[in-house]
């Protein structure tokens, strides 16, 4: 399964421009596709999901055009967006039974195997009666990922699906999304950092409907081994000084003060120390030189 996106261009009516000349390969596997709210993650994830057009650009799914062939598209995806709709009244195996007629599963015996086998997937079984409103968040992301996976999809869309959701229900959705990843191409689209670090083998950061980096977490963790830089200062007088002489690249609270991280190539002095590299070092590091530029 490949899917390769082309100079993919995007403006809105109101003048705001979401996606300016972006290309990018994904193949099999997870792949995560991070970036700050408003970066254009949910515009590329609509046009890959056929539900709009771009200005400019192609997309080709396994010698599918995506653009021109969207029916044949539709067959072979499944889309959790960031927010979707269901009957509130409906029980969750109803829903997707009539869901699974809309996919075009035309047989009644095919459609309950089905639908048994996701919501014992997906871990909705014992509830698979209640209404959907009764359903908490982390249950509710789950139904959406039931019904992404109706008609066995080999590519699979899912647009900031932990966000709101608490750290229990969380878990039990990215190991869902794991278990998913092996067997089809899932695209993870997220502001969440630990989301991608967690999961995806390979990833792109993207910002202003650019992309900043792609490939492996890995190696861009690598890349920055040796070049980060901590350090608690006292007072705000004492971080804009910092901020002022150095590459901050990120700043958080530790007991009421700051710990800022800075990006060296050798070691600043001033009392920092040199610290492992993490992910959100690296997307930092991107939307900070992004912003410069």
């Amino acid at each position: 399964m490949a899917l390769t996106i082309n100079g993919l261009s995007k403006t809105y009516p109101n003048g705001v421009q979401a996606l300016k000349n972006l290309s990018l390969t994904i193949g099999n596997n997870m792949f995560g596709l991070l970036g700050p709210n408003g970066a254009g993650k949910s515009t590329l994830m609509r046009t890959v999901a056929t539900l709009q057009d771009p200005d400019a650009g192609s997309i080709t799914l396994d010698g599918i055009d995506v653009l021109k062939q969207k029916n044949e598209v539709r067959k072979v995806l499944g889309y959790l967006p960031q927010e979707f709709g269901v009957y509130p009244k409906m029980s969750a195996a109803d829903m997707l039974l009539h869901l699974a007629v809309l996919k075009g599963i035309a047989s009644a015996g095919e459609r309950k195997e089905m639908v048994d086998a996701l919501l014992q997937q997906t871990n909705l079984w014992e509830a698979r009666k209640k209404s959907l409103s009764t359903y908490s968040g982390g249950m509710k992301q789950r139904f959406g990922i039931a019904q992404a996976l109706l008609a066995n999809p080999k590519l699979i869309i899912v647009d900031e699906p932990t966000a709101g959701l608490d750290p229990a229900e969380r878990n039990r959705f990215l190991n869902l999304l794991s278990s998913i990843g092996r067997d089809v191409t899932v695209i993870l689209s997220t502001h969440i950092v630990d989301d991608v670090r967690e999961l995806c083998p390979r990833m792109a950061i993207i910002a202003s409907g650019q992309v900043l980096q792609e490939g492996s977490p890995n190696d861009a963790l690598a890349a920055l081994q040796g070049k980060i830089w901590s350090k608690v200062v006292k007072s705000d007088d004492e971080l804009k000084a910092i901020e002022t002489q150095m590459n901050v690249i990120s700043t958080h609270l530790v007991s009421g003060l700051h710990e800022i991280r800075v990006y060296s190539e050798s070691n600043p002095g001033d009392g920092f120390r040199c610290v492992d590299s993490g992910l959100e070092d690296v997307y930092f590091l991107n939307l900070s030189r992004h912003t410069l530029n």
